[in-house]
């Protein structure tokens, strides 16, 4: 079953965004799988520690993106296509850079010292 326990909320977003984030990065890291089940609404909200109908809102949200399909009394799960997988990891991929981006031109960094700074780190972690 998806666990959400390792979730920590910060003030930058809504709660039921940062739970379906939260989500995508699991999916992005490979932590959980199609298929895999989710736990109830309220089971959620005692996770985390949330009101019950932020829960229902994140459901909301995660089914409407498509990767969170709930099937009549049998519960959610997890629904991974090849294309929800890439939308995720493109989705990811692009709001990290681009908030790295905005930080580096924020403290004026220069794009070629950007660059080189990281293919140094990039080739120390090879």
């Amino acid at each position: 079953m998806v666990n959400f326990s390792g979730l920590q909320f910060h003030d930058g977003a809504p709660v039921y965004q940062q739970i379906a984030e939260y989500l995508k990065r699991q999916i992005l890291t490979g932590a959980v799988q199609d298929g895999d089940p989710m736990p109830s609404r309220r089971e959620l909200a005692a996770q985390t520690g949330i009101n019950p109908n932020t829960a229902q809102k994140a459901y909301r949200l995660m089914t409407e993106e498509g990767y969170v399909v709930t099937d009549g009394n049998s519960g959610s799960y997890l629904r991974l296509t090849p294309a929800l997988r890439e939308k995720i990891d493109e989705e990811l991929t692009r709001g990290l850079v681009e908030d790295f981006v905005a930080r580096a031109k924020a403290n004026r960094l220069s794009y070629k010292k950007v660059i080189a700074l990281v293919s140094e780190l990039w080739d120390d972690e090879a």
